[in-house]
């Protein structure tokens, strides 16, 4: 169950980084509010995760779902720039959350 609250809370993340942006310096108040409780739900989510994963292992997953997320949310609706490079960095962070995934005790 603890992998089901870390994918949670790195979708959460996601959620947070997105909201953050769409609220434009916390000055909006719905995204604002959209983002604080991504926010919280995500911590949350993190810290449930956390009672039997490694600290090492959840961070990292944590993160590379909430960094590999905004990206290519990015890529998507803010219409970043999608290239090649780009891409494939992404994909080197989901083999590394996959790969400690795998490694786990």
């Amino acid at each position: 169950m603890e992998w089901v609250y870390l994918l949670a809370a790195g979708l959460f993340e996601v959620g947070f980084v997105l909201g953050l942006k769409a609220s434009e310096g916390l000055s909006r108040p719905v995204p604002s509010l959209v983002t604080l409780t991504c926010l919280g739900a995500s911590l949350w989510l993190l810290s449930l995760a956390m009672r039997s994963l490694p600290l090492g292992t959840a961070y990292a997953v944590w993160t590379g779902i909430g960094t590999a997320g905004a990206v290519l949310a990015g890529m998507i609706m803010a219409r970043e720039g999608v290239d090649p490079a780009r891409v494939a960095c992404v994909a080197l962070i989901l083999a590394g959350v996959v790969g400690l995934k795998l490694l786990e005790r």
